[in-house]
């Protein structure tokens, strides 16, 4: 048994290739918005962080009504480090259009997504993307793309339905040189080759936790796709956790319509809705009838492959920002609340009761918890990135990822150069489109670490690089640390003029005229591979203020900016960076000299 009246449909493809643009092509050609409702540019990036970026974050759910039949649309996260987003909501889909941008073809996120949409048995449908670009070349993409779903084992490649689009455009058609028409192709595409969702609904209830939200005024709301049975507003449930049973009562039954959701007085089998009244339920958790409880398979998650410690944090300027949540327990809590909607990362205590180790997908998986929680008014440290090594067979094992990275040809050289010094193998090279060259590297994971600003400046900011997971494999050598040594404040007050002035000429500094350090935080970066104690906050004596000649004409240089990805590259072993709601900054773990050399020589490694 199939319901006919429903699709339910993912939309993946690799960052920046215009899943949100499609989503809101999608919306606006509905018929069922007012145009107040439906303003900007990716509609639903909704996040303040996701605006910011310019990438999608968080899966979201929305719903079309189209010819008489309900389209529920899962929009998904196009960037790798947020692979785990993918996997858990494609459990809700039959079906995936896959997009692929016109230009760039499948890319390392294509194949991330599509393996994962196989192995849950999705129907693909593929969508060339932006075919009105100038350089646009949509046959050689379609058959590329043919080529990775037959690689990738999927059945009958040659079979499956494509179109060609433009979301920005707003239009979909079957002739790859159309520059106008409607969305509506694309729809039909779906509702003829997407089958509907499986619909016993005489079999005892089960639905299976993907998503989870928070509302300040009934509580948890628990997303998901019912797979069996039934279920209304007071009907009593059981949560089946790992373990353990806990019985709970469902009070309210919404689905989602357009870009929010109604309630409703019954969810079926293939409806995908949420409920509220049920507090203790984590993601792959199964809500099951409370006579005939059945669990369904839980979900399979990659494994992290970065982690860092997170602290708190103990500087001087501690509390001086308005944070709200400075202490250990608040962290913990924090920590903690994550866990229950980001499956793709993991929570570890450490010896130390005030520190604790987060694992995720990457750099940038952590970096967007850690910016969320500084604008929640949380203050912390972090440590440096480090990889998850595994021991097989008595032998070490680290991640290894394949980087692919598209560079005008005459900077090939140096980006071979950069990578190569960081244990990464050139397996491949192609004369690419136009006067870029395409780049793939199979690349220790570590060596990712810091790699990015390397490559923007010895390309002159003209390399775009992708990479994703690939496998476990021995250890390599070492790979190179920071260079240059850093500027270290010794002590407490104002940054001067005067004093950055003498500094300069033999450092980059990070800091500018006016603001405040304390002893022990990071002000710059040396010429040399030595740190060096420096006062940026000497002041120029009054004696001769009046002597001809005696002033100098100060032109400072502006600071290196330092984002929060940034730093986090940029620092060593024995190095924080502090994150509080109005300030990043780079500091030692050690903040005075001495207690800096005490515990280098006894925890300096081997």
């Amino acid at each position: 048994m199939r319901r006919n009246d429903i699709r339910n449909i993912a939309i993946i493809a690799h960052v920046d290739h215009g899943k949100t643009t499609l989503v809101d092509a999608l919306l606006k050609q509905s018929g069922q918005f007012r145009d107040s409702q439906l303003q900007g540019d990716c509609i639903l990036d909704s996040n303040d962080l996701e605006r910011e970026r310019g990438i999608t974050i968080l899966a979201k759910n929305i719903s079309l009504n189209y010819k008489g039949t309900k389209v529920n649309i899962i929009d998904t996260p196009g960037h790798a480090d947020f692979g785990g987003e993918v996997e858990r909501v494609l459990r809700m889909a039959d079906g995936a259009l896959m997009l692929v941008d016109a230009f760039e073809g499948p890319r390392p996120q294509t194949r991330f997504v599509m393996t994962k949409a196989l192995e849950v048995g999705l129907q693909p449908i593929i969508v060339i993307n932006k075919v009105d670009r100038s350089d646009a070349r949509p046959d050689d993409v379609l058959m590329e793309t043919l080529h990775l779903l037959e690689e990738l084992g999927a059945e009958n490649p040659l079979e499956i339905p494509y179109i060609y689009a433009s979301g920005r455009a707003g239009f979909a058609s079957h002739d790859p040189s159309a520059r106008e028409g409607s969305i509506e192709p694309l729809l039909d595409l779906v509702v003829e080759h997407v089958p509907g969702p499986e619909a016993n609904v005489d079999e005892p209830f089960q639905m299976m936790a993907t998503s989870l939200m928070w509302s300040e005024f009934v509580g948890r709301i628990t997303v998901g796709r019912v797979s069996n049975g039934k279920v209304k507003p007071g009907q009593r449930v059981n949560v089946m956790k790992n373990g353990k049973n806990v019985t709970a009562t469902v009070e309210t039954v919404e689905e989602f319509a357009k870009l929010g959701r109604v309630k409703t007085d019954l969810g079926t089998a293939g409806d995908i809705i949420a409920l509220t009244g049920i507090s203790d339920v984590d993601i792959g958790d199964t809500i099951a009838d409370i006579e005939k409880p059945v669990a369904l398979p839980r979900i399979k998650v990659d494994e992290p492959t970065l982690s860092m410690v997170f602290t708190i944090n103990s500087s001087p300027f501690c509390g001086k920002s308005g944070a709200k949540f400075l202490t250990s327990r608040h962290l913990r809590e924090r920590l903690q609340r994550e866990l229950q909607s980001n499956v793709a990362m993991r929570i570890d205590e450490t010896e130390n009761k005030e520190c604790f180790k987060v694992s995720g997908r990457g750099l940038l998986h952590i970096s967007v918890l850690i910016e969320t929680m500084r604008r929640e008014g949380y203050e912390l440290s972090v440590g440096k990135p480090e990889v998850i090594r595994k021991k097989v067979d008595g032998v070490w094992h680290e991640p290894f990822e394949v980087l692919e990275v598209d560079v005008p040809t005459e900077s090939v050289g140096a980006v071979i150069e950069q990578v190569s010094q960081r244990r990464g193998q050139l397996t491949q090279m192609n004369a690419g489109n136009g006067s870029n060259t395409h780049l793939e590297f199979n690349i220790p994971a570590r060596g990712l670490i810091g790699l990015k600003t390397r490559l923007l400046n010895a390309t002159r900011g003209e390399a775009v690089m992708h990479h994703r997971f690939d496998a476990y494999k021995p250890q390599e050598g070492d790979v190179p640390h920071r260079k240059n040594g850093v500027y270290i404040s010794q002590d407490n007050g104002r940054v001067t003029a005067f004093a950055l002035n003498k500094l300069q000429d033999r450092a980059e500094l990070f800091v500018a005229p006016g603001d405040e350090v304390y002893e022990g935080m990071v002000v710059g970066e040396n010429s040399r591979e030595n740190d060096l104690i420096v006062n940026p906050i000497r002041e120029k004596k009054l004696t001769n203020m009046r002597a001809s000649g005696s002033d100098e004409n100060i032109i400072l240089r502006p600071p290196r900016d330092m984002t929060l990805e940034i730093a986090l590259e940029y620092i060593e072993w024995d190095e924080y960076v502090e994150v509080t709601p109005d300030a990043i900054r780079m500091r030692k773990v050690w903040l005075t000299e001495n207690e800096r050399k005490r515990k280098l020589r006894a925890e300096l490694p081997a």
